[in-house]
């Protein structure tokens, strides 16, 4: 069994300066702009501008009471939401210098978030058992959505929204009905729910557990025989988590990122591994492309897998890096038997 590397950058990727002082909670791009946000451990939400030669400039960063679990970008780009432990979310009007304010309220940490442009509104997901639709110019809900366990992801292509929830449930709704359940499905993967990403064509999703395992799922009846389900982040006997799904924005491939401190660009379409990349030192706990594709994100440090008698502050540092993938990493192979394809 190959150990895990001691070198926390095998790839050869660019690191993001002045990274977070606890492990990263989640990362992601602005939709207009190379503006990276990670949200941490250590309650703080940071910015910083990747410049074209890889170097990073931070930017702002605000604080939460409490560890911070989850992200997202408003569609102008000018505006990040964040949530977490402190069981609410704020809006960070951060392109014009001006104050976080809450604007969503749970009764238990906020796991995930997403804003809806289609709607102007912001969805967030929580460990109290809820969904909330919020307009936020205003303080209460627009709509609260009742779920069957506690929500751990959620992924958002109008008009398909994908929640993952304790207990291998999968609830997919039609944002243009959100108020009740289009469909509602018991996960492919035989462990817990870890990640969702929502197909690019809006047709299904990916999901990913702690077994090391991806489903890829397709909502249409008639498209049950292009499911599927793989094994990846193995290593011999060793499984580990699945911890992040991004789709391309412009290949529509996608990269897994494990806890085996590996990242891997696949071709579901085709159903190869792309390009599979040197394991970093420790496990990487979430992901993201920036809006054109031409950076992948990632973070390198611990992710609480193991609890906490297992975190050694001392050893474990924490990294955010910056891959820039080559065509041949993230453009889709055609299918065999067909003689070319887009």
């Amino acid at each position: 069994m190959a150990a895990l590397s001691t070198n926390p950058n095998p790839n050869k990727s660019f690191e993001v300066v002045q990274p977070p002082t606890d492990s990263v909670s989640s990362l992601c791009f602005s939709p207009k702009g190379n503006y990276l946000v990670a949200t941490s451990w250590d309650n703080q939400v940071r910015c910083w501008e990747i410049l074209q030669t890889g170097n990073s400039v931070p930017k702002a960063s605000i604080s939460h009471d409490q560890p911070v679990l989850c992200s997202t970008w408003k569609d102008d780009g000018a505006t990040v939401f964040s949530g977490g432990c402190d069981k609410q979310v704020k809006m960070w009007p951060l392109m014009s210098g001006g104050q976080a304010v809450t604007v969503a309220m749970h009764d238990a940490p906020v796991k995930d978030l997403a804003w809806i442009p289609e709607m102007s509104l912001l969805v967030t997901g929580s460990w109290d058992k809820t969904l909330r639709y919020w307009d936020t110019r205003q303080p209460n809900p627009v709509h609260t959505q009742q779920l069957p366990d506690r929500c751990y992801a959620l992924t958002v292509r109008h008009p398909l929204m994908v929640v993952g929830t304790a207990d291998r449930n999968l609830i997919v709704y039609n944002l243009q009905n959100p108020q009740s359940e289009f469909k509602r499905i018991t996960s492919p993967l035989k462990y817990q729910t870890r990640c969702v990403a929502a197909f690019p064509d809006q047709q299904g999703f990916l999901v990913g557990s702690i077994e090391g395992r991806v489903g890829v799922h397709h909502l249409d009846d008639a498209q049950q025989s292009k499911n599927f389900t793989f094994k990846c982040h193995r290593e011999g006997n060793e499984i580990y988590s699945v911890n992040s799904l991004n789709f391309h924005p412009v290949h529509h491939t996608f990269a897994t990122a494990g806890s085996d401190g590996a990242f891997n660009f696949w071709d579901k379409d085709s159903k190869q591994r792309l390009k599979a990349m040197s394991r970093c030192n420790q496990p990487i706990p979430c992901s993201t492309f920036n809006t054109d594709g031409s950076i992948f994100a990632y973070a390198v440090c611990y992710d609480w897998s193991k609890g906490a008698e297992n975190h050694n502050p001392a050893t474990a540092k924490n990294y955010i890096f910056l891959h820039t993938p080559q065509e041949v990493e993230v453009k889709g192979k055609p299918r065999l038997g067909t003689s070319s394809r887009k």
